[in-house]
């Protein structure tokens, strides 16, 4: 069980230690000026520093808590807006072209009306970031709610279930890998949305430190602020990926 264990680890360790070393290497063979592309361990310095000394954890702590917040938000209009489209096909009919639409607009360049409606505070940063989080998991939400079988309906009502009884046991179920699906494309599509929200006058955060830094070419800082970044939307990833796993045992349970 252990070999296991660290065969897992080391394999999973194995892609990242090749991109260092594939950093090292496009650094020291010329092919990108090397005044363009600080080392990794230039990088890690300038993290250090920038932990001990500059207060990175606070723009930690604003950007984490402005995507979940807008992550929350969304998926609590998601989940129901998604559900009523996946299950009833007129619903879908009249609102899927109406949804697709606004799903494909970017949402930086909603930051100019985004700032003459709502202004340059908090609240402007957490609508782009809503915005995003909502139409990514509205589609997830109603696509997979679509799918859904209706075989387990007409078993449940064959056994006797009343409608309260098929929403609570069945449907329910059903829809919950759904909604945990939603959430991580959500969360990662406002992780990837956060540089532009950001750009709404944010004092703090992993989007404005990158902003500032571009106007000053800090490029040790923009690295920093992309890795913290992608990092962090991995952790909390893993962390739905669990409590996923947690939720939908009984599936494994109901396949064996």
């Amino acid at each position: 069980m252990d070999g296991r264990v660290v065969g897992r680890f080391l394999l999973g360790l194995t892609p990242w230690v090749g991109a260092v070393l594939l950093w090292y290497a496009v650094r020291w063979t010329g092919f990108v000026k090397a005044s363009l592309i600080p080392a990794p361990h230039q990088v890690a310095a300038k993290f250090y520093e920038l932990l001990t000394r500059e207060n990175l954890l606070l723009d930690i702590y604003a950007s984490s808590r402005r995507v979940l917040l807008g992550v929350i938000l969304g998926i609590l209009v998601a989940v129901p807006v998604g559900f009523l489209l996946g299950w009833y096909r007129p619903a879908r009919t009249f609102a899927d072209p109406m949804i697709n639409f606004f799903r494909a607009l970017p949402p930086i360049a909603l930051i100019p009306l985004v700032i003459v409606y709502f202004g340059v505070d908090e609240v402007a940063k957490l609508v782009i970031l809503f915005y995003a989080a909502f139409f990514s998991g509205v589609i997830v939400m109603y696509e997979g709610v679509s799918q859904i079988t209706p075989l387990y309906i007409r078993v449940a009502k064959t056994l006797g279930a009343n409608e309260f009884e098929i929403f609570r046991k069945v449907i329910i179920p059903l829809t919950v890998p759904h909604i945990l699906t939603a959430l991580r494309v959500a969360l990662g599509v406002a992780w990837a949305t956060l540089v532009a929200s950001e750009l709404i006058a944010a004092q703090r955060g992993l989007g404005a430190m990158i902003q500032n830094a571009s106007t000053y070419f800090l490029l040790d800082v923009i690295y920093v602020g992309i890795i913290c970044i992608g990092f962090i939307a991995l952790i909390m990833d893993l962390i739905l990926r669990k409590i996923s796993a947690r939720l939908l045992v009984w599936q494994e349970r109901a396949v064996s």
